[in-house]
């Protein structure tokens, strides 16, 4: 019985891990995604970069927050 209950968790974290790793690279995408879209609207300059330019930073900022948080979890369900 233990046995199966071992393989069980096992299975469990592997399939979390593989859930972390999966939000961590969309969190990555989204990040990059911010990023680009920033960057043309600065390029471009005019209504758009002055109405969302610094919306689009903070948004920034708080998807490489994410984006790191969710990286240490990975980190740290790979070590146990």
């Amino acid at each position: 019985m233990a046995g199966l209950a071992a393989g069980a968790t096992g299975a469990i974290t592997a399939a979390m891990n593989g859930f972390l790793v999966f939000l961590l690279i969309a969190a990555m995408l989204a990040v990059l995604g911010t990023l680009v879209i920033g960057l043309v609207a600065m390029a471009r300059g005019g209504e758009v970069a002055l109405r969302h330019g610094n919306r689009l930073m903070r948004l920034r900022v708080a998807l490489q927050a994410l984006a790191l948080v969710l990286f240490v979890l990975v980190l740290l369900s790979a070590r146990g």
